[in-house]
């Protein structure tokens, strides 16, 4: 091999047209209509910057009252809620919460989690009382998640009354310690750190950032699997509840939640539509809406075939099949299970990388 050329992330996902949004008020998002990639990102940022900003204390623990209650009036705990059956146990709001004397076990008290950790924005406003992060949980569990990233893990550590888990990182691409919440909330969560990375777009230059973002932005690994569970887990009422709640106490939305799609306009391949992806000189993938194939040409003269080869992360080939150069290249994808997976293309002694999602 004389070379190895790495090519950019290509995004390929099939997002249900139609969806019904979270009552945004009627034009909030017209700016941004037709727009995909940074331009989109950028003026979602403009539409929901400058918000309100809310006091740590009182302001924080008032708001929750309404942004994260029960229908019987108890604390929403995304930490400590089964979803399948009775909870462990539950809060009541003010009389629960967490004070100066701290929590030794589950069910203690509830206090402020921020689920994207303030030590990656350096403690810094206004995204230390930004409520589209912020959510009442188990103090114990809080203090468990610490400022570990999200993630997904085979062999926890520690496992909650609710089943959210710390453990190693079981996730391709990083390897250390992570924090694992029950499916039923995974979108959740994936939603807010998308829409830390669309209203502090620009704005995080100086933020230290964590194991899964630099800045406020999703690092590669962190953004593949966010967005498999934002489609894994789709919008709740809960999570619309919230929303409208919190537009009505800081003026601002998260546009993940009224429209799911602008995840896939920001960072999907399908969301430019019918033009070439530019994603190397000597190689050009071109996306496929209904995600059922890979599409791509080679700028350089190939005599003999092309050796190609679908992998999965961990390096087992799903899938291997030898080509004639063409002006367009077709490969197949419509068997795959989603999941992320590594384009192998070999020519000569110039080999050609591209790692995709399909989801």
């Amino acid at each position: 091999m004389n070379n190895i050329r790495f090519i950019s992330t290509l995004f390929l996902s099939v997002f249900i047209t139609g969806y019904l949004g979270a009552q945004a008020p009627s034009g909030y998002y017209n700016s941004a209509a037709g727009l995909t990639g940074t331009t989109l990102q950028q003026a979602l940022h403009d539409i929901i910057d400058n918000h309100t900003v809310l006091s740590y204390t009182p302001g924080l623990w008032d708001a929750v009252k309404s942004t994260d209650a029960r229908g019987d009036g108890t604390v929403w705990d995304m930490y400590s809620d089964n979803p399948s059956g009775i909870n462990p146990y539950n809060y009541t709001f003010v009389t629960d919460q967490c004070g100066s004397t701290g929590y030794n076990s589950e069910s203690d008290c509830y206090n402020r989690e921020h689920s994207f950790p303030k030590s990656w924005f350096d403690d810094s406003s206004p995204m230390y009382t930004d409520l589209n992060h912020i959510f009442p949980t188990d103090g114990y569990v809080n203090s468990k998640r610490s400022n570990y990233a999200f993630g997904e893990t085979n062999s926890p550590s520690w496992t909650s009354q609710n089943g959210s888990k710390v453990g190693p990182s079981s996730v391709s691409g990083f390897s250390g310690t992570i924090f694992e919440p029950i499916d039923e909330y995974k979108g959740d969560f994936a939603r807010t750190h998308l829409y830390m990375a669309v209203r502090y777009y620009g704005e995080d230059s100086s933020w230290p950032g964590g194991d899964m973002t630099d800045g406020a932005q999703p690092k590669e690994w962190a953004l593949d699997m966010l967005l498999i569970w934002h489609k894994d887990d789709p919008v709740s009422q809960k999570e619309k509840d919230r929303n409208n709640q919190i537009y009505s106490l800081q003026d601002n939305r998260n546009p993940f939640i009224d429209d799911p799609s602008f995840a896939e306009k920001i960072w999907s391949a399908t969301g430019i539509s019918n033009k070439k992806i530019e994603t190397d000189e000597d190689l050009k993938i071109y996306p496929n809406p209904a995600g059922e194939e890979l599409r791509f040409t080679i700028n350089e003269n190939i005599d003999s075939e092309l050796s190609i080869q679908i992998c999965s992360l961990t390096g087992s080939v799903i899938k291997y099949l030898s080509i004639k150069s063409t002006s367009e290249n077709h490969i197949n994808i419509q068997s795959l299970e989603k999941g992320s997976y590594i384009l192998l293309i070999r020519t000569g002694n110039n080999i050609y990388r591209s790692r995709f999602i399909k989801l």
